[in-house]
């Protein structure tokens, strides 16, 4: 049993520079009281009751056992949400009363005042749809949440996860993920150019001195270099970029490095920004070209080095060996793979799920491959690899995120009057509570150096080149 912690007596907060220092890090229900043993005992013992009540044959039992699992594995966690305690809360928050966070606009959901609180799903879609309106900055309301709402998941939820996390997690064909990813990065490049500004990178920058203010494009332009130091990228090497998003990493190798890239991406918008971008650096085609295809048709070259930056996460669970094993196919026997690569923690809490459930549904459908380190290391080594290094940017991501939301809080107008206020309103929602979730540790991002498990793979060559400091 965990012994009470006096609120506030065993956290100070931070005044880091070059992040969003957090408000009220209160910590929330989760697998320190969640019971596997239980859950199994309801998954397998409710079926048994079922089918002795009804006095069914005996065959029923394991039929209804697998028809149910789903279900009941669903509902043990909307259960469980509603009636588990943390086991070690240290934060005193405000104390504020619902109403002071929020303005209640629809009728039905007027029972959320005083100390009543909101859950988030609840809050979330209702805010979407302009039934609620919010009293504060939407990072400053995050931050405060836990005065507010509560993470409860819904039925609603439940049933998401069931009828489409899950056959989308099962399936993911090349016409499901060709839909999911130009539905979201087709939207238009304006869209995003409103929060990723004009380095138009998608993917986590990097501080150097987290006692340092640096911009947004200060952090990429970290991140791009150093990318390609610990990819030990060479003149005249080629190099494959898989998920290459809007092509600035392709670029950027190529004209600074002198190698041969080549990026791949699905989204037809980022191919020809990719390959203007190109141009525009002052690469010839020759040198450096975005290609738009699924990443199963590339064709098994030989390459010296692969780097893949948050794309891997949209592989899928089911087809990420598949995926490594191509990767290890294409790579040359002394090349390197550079994985950068969202996760998320194994000692989650409830927040952890309703936030990935929100992403999923919201913003990033079908990226069910973003799992803890430990799932993604053993990936990596059975399909044949050796990592050679791993680092954690889970707070990077959080700086990165933050300038995001920032520039996209300056572009409401604009994109209110394009895209209409639910998508802004979805986007500031999802950076807002991002920035806390990677900051927290419910979600980060991994940067993994990994190399072909061979006896003749020369690792003190590797190691004698790895110095690379921001």
């Amino acid at each position: 049993m965990a012994t009470p912690v006096k609120p506030g007596a065993t956290w100070k907060k931070t005044s880091y520079s070059n992040i969003k220092n957090p408000d009220y890090p209160v910590e929330v229900a989760g697998n320190e009281s969640f019971n596997n043993l239980h859950l199994a005992g309801v998954i397998l013992g409710a079926p048994f009751l079922i089918v002795s009540f009804l006095k069914l044959p005996f065959w029923a039992y394991p039929v209804l056992t697998i028809a149910l699992a789903l279900p009941i594995f669903a509902s043990y966690f909307v259960y469980g949400s509603q009636f588990a305690l943390p086991l070690n809360n240290r934060v005193q928050t405000p104390g504020k009363k619902v109403e002071d966070y929020l303005t209640i606009i629809d009728p039905a959901l007027k029972q959320y005042k005083g100390k009543n609180r909101i859950p988030m799903e609840t809050f979330f879609e209702a805010y979407f749809d302009g039934k609620i309106d919010i009293n504060t900055d939407c990072l400053d309301l995050l931050e405060n949440r836990h005065d507010w709402t509560v993470f409860h998941m819904t039925a609603s939820q439940a049933k998401f996860f069931v009828t489409q996390w899950i056959p989308e997690t099962i399936w993911h064909s090349k016409k499901q993920d060709e839909d999911q990813v130009r539905d979201h990065y087709d939207r238009g490049d304006d869209f995003y150019a409103a929060f990723l500004g004009p380095r138009m990178v998608y993917t986590s920058g990097v501080m150097s001195d987290v006692n340092k203010k640096e911009t947004l494009e200060e952090m990429q332009d970290n991140k791009l270099r150093l990318v390609c130091e610990r990819a030990q990228l060479k003149k005249g090497e080629r190099h494959l970029d898989i998920g290459c998003g809007w092509g600035t990493l392709t670029a950027y190798a190529a004209k600074n490095y002198g190698t041969d890239s080549t990026g791949v991406t699905l989204g037809l918008n980022q191919t020809a920004f990719g390959n203007n971008r190109i141009k525009e650096n002052g690469v010839p085609e020759s040198q450096a070209r975005v290609m738009c295809m699924d990443y199963r048709d590339i064709p098994r070259e030989k390459w010296d080095k692969i780097t893949c930056l948050e794309m891997a996460e949209h592989v899928g669970i089911r087809k990420f060996n598949e995926f490594l094993l191509q990767v290890k196919d294409m790579l040359n026997d002394d090349g390197l793979f550079f994985l950068q690569i969202a996760g998320l923690r194994a000692a989650w809490q409830y927040e952890d799920f309703i936030w990935g459930l929100f992403m999923a549904k919201y913003v990033f459908p079908g990226a069910d491959a973003s799992m803890p380190l430990y799932w993604v290391i053993k990936q990596l080594e059975c399909a044949g690899f050796e990592v050679a290094s791993v680092d954690t940017i889970g707070v990077h991501y959080s700086a990165t995120i933050y300038r995001w939301y920032l520039n996209w809080m300056s572009n409401k107008e604009d994109i209110t009057a394009k895209y209409g206020k639910k998508w802004f309103r979805t986007w500031e929602i999802f950076l807002a509570w991002s920035t806390i979730i990677s900051r927290q540790g419910s979600a980060t991002c991994y940067q993994i150096v990994a190399h072909k498990n061979l006896n003749a793979f020369d690792r003190t060559g590797l190691q004698a080149q790895n110095r690379f400091k921001l």
